[in-house]
């Protein structure tokens, strides 16, 4: 998705700064977020591209002020409410609750919460059977689609237009732009493509390094 949220980041926010030996989390709440995450995507209330695309619906300014986690807990709160797996009131209720009363006992959700009516378990894989042969060989030169979507997608921006080389075929996946709207699988063939940092990023690339993105194949041309 085009805009703040663009998985490949973007320029002007300075570098990345590391944390030496950095913890997997930095507060229990960030484990309690991991773990809703993990139930909510077992027991069928969203898939692993609504979830992502939940999270790409943030307010930009709210996006760039929060820390990662915070940016699951938002974007799995919003596809719930949407899905009616919770009431918007009852989590506005609840988070009133704590604000006021920060060491209130979590107790039991309210009644009527829980998985949606029919959601049930999918698979926690993206595989699926092929149905056509790869439309790309190992080795085929092919060009990445300039292409501006309004949801989500995994073709990163700066990629977008570019030259790169099939370096090696993936599989058979769920197509995450369909996936995360609604429409269905919709399958198709994913390749690792291998692009040189130059033609990314031109002068400002480091020598002699190169970038490998793995793509859906309606992402590409054949150069």
């Amino acid at each position: 998705m085009d805009g703040v949220h663009d998985l490949g980041g973007m320029h002007g926010f300075g570098p990345v700064e590391r944390e030496e030996n950095e913890p997997p989390f930095h507060g229990r709440w960030e484990a309690v977020v991991v773990a809703i995450e993990a139930a909510m995507l077992a027991a069928g209330c969203y898939n692993i591209d609504e979830f992502r695309h939940g999270i790409e619906r943030m307010d930009p300014a709210h996006y760039l002020g929060s820390s990662y986690f915070e940016h699951w807990l938002d974007g799995i709160a919003r596809v719930l409410m949407e899905k009616g797996v919770v009431d918007a009131a009852d989590l506005d209720a609840r988070t009133r609750l704590f604000q006021e009363r920060p060491d209130a006992p979590l107790g039991a959700p309210p009644a009527g919460t829980g998985p949606a009516a029919g959601a049930g378990r999918r698979a926690l894989t993206s595989f699926r059977t092929p149905v056509a042969p790869p439309r790309f060989a190992i080795g085929s030169a092919v060009t990445t689609r300039t292409m501006h979507p309004a949801g989500h997608t995994r073709l990163p921006r700066y990629a977008r237009g570019k030259r790169g080389v099939i370096e090696a075929h993936r599989g058979f996946h769920v197509f995450p732009d369909t996936s995360a709207h609604g429409l269905g699988d919709q399958p198709q063939h994913v390749y690792s493509v291998r692009f040189e940092a130059h033609d990314l990023w031109g002068e400002a690339a480091e020598p002699n390094q190169r970038i490998y993105i793995d793509l859906w194949e309606s992402y590409l041309l054949a150069a």
